[in-house]
């Protein structure tokens, strides 16, 4: 099996192999460029965004800059997700986030680990494990969701945390580690903040 093939088998491998370098090069030219767009050249950004990432549905926008170890070329957005400033994803391999799902400014979505070992660190050994994101998540400011992740449809991770393990579905998760604060109840369609009332008109 080549070091290519074991990007996406969660075996340790060596992503400085040459093979992966040019093609992982070839995405950050792309991806330089996506950041170098000015804001009003939103049509050329999302024309860009369909060819760099591996899925991309409608009415998605990520605010540059945007950080990627492969450019987008292993993340598979459904449709209407936003991402604030510094949404980072280091998508050595896939990542899986669906429809509506809202990052905050700093998010980081890291699927690449390394090993405890010192003398594998020392080779630079790598292994890598994919991150799945629900639709119609929250992500707050400065959220890092760690190798391996599920977060479940709905749910709210609140600001700063750190995830460390899987999150279900329909809950408010917060701190280091992640944890369930509370249900998503009815005092939600309630209350949007504290005690301030939904009122739409």
């Amino acid at each position: 099996m080549s070091m290519k093939e074991k990007m996406h088998t969660g075996e340790i491998y060596l992503p400085g192999d040459a093979e992966i370098m040019k093609e992982q090069l070839a995405c950050l030219d792309r991806l330089y460029d996506f950041n170098a767009t000015r804001p009003t050249e939103l049509e050329k950004r999302e024309a860009m965004l369909k060819e760099m990432f591996a899925e991309i549905g409608e009415g998605c926008y990520i605010e540059p800059p945007f950080h990627s170890n492969w450019g987008g070329h292993h993340v598979h957005f459904g449709k209407g997700i936003y991402a604030n400033f510094n949404l980072t994803l280091v998508d050595d391999t896939h990542i899986y986030v669906g429809d509506h799902t809202m990052f905050g400014p700093n998010v980081t979505i890291a699927t690449a680990g390394h090993p405890i070992l010192p003398e594998l660190r020392e080779q630079a050994y790598q292994f890598n494990m994919p991150v799945h994101i629900g639709r119609n998540c929250w992500l707050g400011a400065g959220v890092i969701v760690m190798p391996g992740v599920t977060i479940g449809d709905n749910t709210v991770i609140g600001a700063g945390s750190i995830v460390t393990k899987d999150i279900p579905a329909n809950v408010v998760a917060v701190g280091n580690p992640c944890r369930v604060l509370r249900p998503i109840g009815e005092r939600d369609r309630e209350y949007y903040y504290k005690d301030r009332k939904i009122e739409l008109s």
